[in-house]
């Protein structure tokens, strides 16, 4: 016994040597740009010498940038264009990686290994690389899926284009979680389902889904999140749609007042207005994905 105590105590910092690297790591990538982002967000620049200047320098401005944020009518519309966007994607995505996830789980389902690795194929695409083969495949002069009788680039039909190539690799890594937790669930839940009469359609609505609820809101919360973070396919897709604009998303207004604007304060209280409410909702969502987990458990 004294052996197995000293042995222990012994690798007690052992563990803790073993996150290190991914403590640092993230502590410079994702902490330490916060904190500047923060800091960055209270100041901003004021022009010397007056009317025709004479230079810049930076000025505390407390909670100015903030006011001007929120009463940013582009970046309201941008909320709204994101949360349009949202309505479709998260919808569209969980039902989609749900549907697949019950499929491959059906013990008359072929080539399962094949269809899963087909499915989950899209999620390894870059997100920058998947707008633009969408974008070919929009384009009238070489879509083959719509030519000049579809205008997925109009006012209205480019939120369904937009929300199609986000769905389109989300699916995949999302039926990956579901279908996991399908497969983990016990086998004989079913025999005793098939006992009872229950078709395999009966088994999938009464038992599957309603056990994989969890899983179901996590994948929830992965996209509503990625929903929050669009940016890379509308911004890949503006040059093709007049419909998209500099602003369209919020991410696209951080980054065309930081680098387009050369106005990084304004875009840094953007970003932690957005930080804070992505923060807000995975909150909510984990707190219903606790809730749901306790009332399974009972």
């Amino acid at each position: 016994m004294a052996r197995r105590r000293t042995a222990a105590r012994g690798t007690g910092g052992f563990p803790y040597l073993l996150v290190l690297p991914a403590v640092l790591l993230f502590a410079a990538f994702v902490v330490a740009p916060g904190v500047y982002a923060l800091l960055l967000s209270f100041q901003r620049r004021k022009v010397n010498g007056g009317l025709l200047g004479g230079g810049t320098h930076t000025v505390w401005a407390g909670l100015a940038n903030y006011r001007d944020v929120l009463g940013d009518s582009d970046l309201w519309s941008g909320v709204g264009r994101m949360l349009v966007l949202g309505a479709i994607t998260v919808p569209g995505t969980v039902f989609f990686a749900l549907l697949f996830a019950v499929l491959l789980d059906m013990e008359r389902t072929r080539l399962k290994r094949v269809t899963r690795l087909t499915i989950f194929l899209p999620y390894a695409v870059p997100g920058v690389i998947a707008s633009l083969m969408w974008g070919f495949l929009y384009l009238p002069a070489t879509s083959p899926i719509g030519g000049d009788r579809v205008d997925f680039f109009g006012s209205t039909a480019v939120f369904f284009s937009v929300a199609n190539v986000a769905v389109w690799g989300a699916v995949g890594f999302n039926m990956i979680v579901i279908y996991t937790a399908l497969r983990a669930l016990p086998a004989e839940l079913y025999e005793s389902a098939r006992l009872d009469g229950a078709t395999e359609w009966q088994i999938v609505l009464r038992i599957k889904v309603p056990l994989v609820m969890p899983a179901v809101v996590m994948c929830c919360l992965f996209t509503v999140l990625a929903a929050l973070q669009v940016f890379n396919e509308p911004n890949t897709l503006k040059p093709l749609s007049n419909a998209v604009t500099s602003t369209w998303v919020p991410l696209m207004k951080i980054y065309d007042d930081a680098f387009g604007n050369s106005d990084i304060h304004t875009a840094a209280a953007t970003s932690v207005v957005l930080t804070v409410a992505a923060l807000a909702v995975s909150f909510v969502t984990a707190r219903v994905i606790q809730s749901r987990v306790q009332q399974e458990a009972k």
